[in-house]
């Protein structure tokens, strides 16, 4: 997919200066080739959801709700319960986000998180079965891009694991006539078994840059995005961006992964 196929272009002038800090170990905002962008982490901002949380890095800003119902399971997965991520780019977010069905970006965005999610068993699927075969719950995370100044992957996914650890699971009833109903006198938190965090890592003219804004990510060669679990395994890789980089800079990637994934994570565990 390509990810930047409806990003404004940048100015030539602007990214030899982009490019020219990068080369001295600095960066438009003043911050180092490792620094993030400040982050705040706020749970529980929609009150009609099973769950919220709102992440801000630096001006980029994601809100994400969890919803929880019941549904049918899927005939592969008869005792397993159901994840669905989505992801919407608000387009009062960016110029270049427009109303409508969801465009490969926000595609590529929502399969990110929810591999991020799914591929470290983040939720024990099994435990939200409620009859094999018939009954079982469909977890629901909604990702809305309210502002976009680069790297939504890393805001969408923290904002997606803060919302996991504010949702409540609604308890369920069964009627006289055997229905399966929620309930929503009772409930309990959802369990959470792993923690994975996304950590990009831009290849800017060579060098290796974490958290890049908007304007890098427009003089990026490429991206490449690592999860890593609470145990510091890489759970889920994903590149983009029509650059390369080595072995050696993919190797140095994910051991920037890992320490940044371990600060991350701390944020949303308060």
């Amino acid at each position: 997919m390509r990810w930047m196929a409806k990003e404004p272009v940048i100015s030539r002038i602007k990214k030899k200066r982009i490019l020219q800090l990068i080369s001295q170990g600095k960066r438009v905002d003043g911050r180092g080739l490792l620094d993030y962008r400040e982050i705040t982490v706020e749970k529980g901002v929609i009150r009609t959801a099973e769950g919220s949380a709102m992440v801000c890095l630096g001006q980029t800003e994601v809100v994400v709700g969890v919803k929880v119902g019941l549904n049918a399971p899927y005939p592969d997965t008869p005792n397993e319960g159901i994840l669905t991520v989505n992801a919407e780019l608000v387009p009062l977010a960016s110029p270049t986000f427009e109303p409508g069905p969801p465009d490969e970006r926000a595609i590529e965005l929502a399969r990110v998180v929810d591999r991020g999610i799914r591929s470290s068993r983040a939720i024990p699927l099994e435990r939200l079965c409620i009859v094999p075969g018939k009954r079982v719950y469909i977890i629901f995370v909604d990702i809305y891009i309210l502002n976009h100044d680069g790297n939504l992957v890393d805001a969408s996914a923290l904002a997606a694991l803060a919302a996991l650890s504010n949702t409540k699971v609604l308890g369920y009833q069964i009627d006289e006539e055997g229905r399966i109903l929620l309930d929503k006198s009772i409930w309990h938190p959802l369990e959470l078994q792993n923690w994975p965090v996304a950590v990009s890592v831009a290849n800017i003219g060579g060098e290796l840059v974490v958290d890049p804004c908007l304007d890098e990510e427009l003089a990026m060669e490429a991206r490449l995005t690592i999860t890593v679990d609470k145990d510091g395994r890489v759970c889920a890789m994903q590149k983009s961006g029509p650059g390369s980089f080595s072995a050696e800079q993919v190797m140095e990637a994910i051991d920037i992964a890992r320490d940044k994934a371990a600060e991350l994570r701390s944020m949303v565990m308060r």
